[in-house]
């Protein structure tokens, strides 16, 4: 397992950490397994998307707050960020991908991305555990 911090600056943004994944799986030099991503932060999540054209960020995260809008939430009497918890409870705080040949089987336009939905944050974490296929006999 490997871990790497971010910094997010916004308070709500998508966060392309695709290419510190894939040299997490290059250095590991497992040709064929499974790579999971997590990030242990009860405000932020893990998505699969798109992120050649930036507006695709965006535009997730303009939908997410007209689905789930600030402001109206009874944890926000606690701390008023409400709706950062719900929002990540609905994307998740983890993503799987398969390994072959020792890269990501991400399709053309897929990158991995880190969804901040509280900040900015000076530091938050990721997770990279891979796990190797075992190609013995009989499996």
């Amino acid at each position: 397992m490997k871990t790497f911090d971010i910094k997010t600056s916004k308070h709500q943004e998508c966060i392309d950490i695709t290419s510190q994944i894939a040299n997490i799986v290059k250095d590991t030099k497992i040709q064929n397994g499974i790579c999971f991503i997590y990030t242990p932060h009860a405000t932020g999540g893990i998505i699969i998307n798109e992120n050649w054209d930036p507006n695709i960020g965006d535009d997730f995260i303009e939908l997410i707050s007209q689905i789930i809008p600030e402001g109206k939430w009874r944890h926000d009497k606690v701390d008023n960020n409400g709706a950062s918890h719900i929002k990540s409870s609905i994307i998740g705080p983890s993503e799987y991908i398969p390994i072959e040949n020792n890269q990501l089987t991400l399709g053309r336009w897929q990158n991995i991305m880190f969804t901040e939905f509280d900040g900015p944050k000076n530091k938050r974490t990721i997770y990279v555990t891979i796990l190797k296929k075992d190609y013995t006999e009989g499996n």
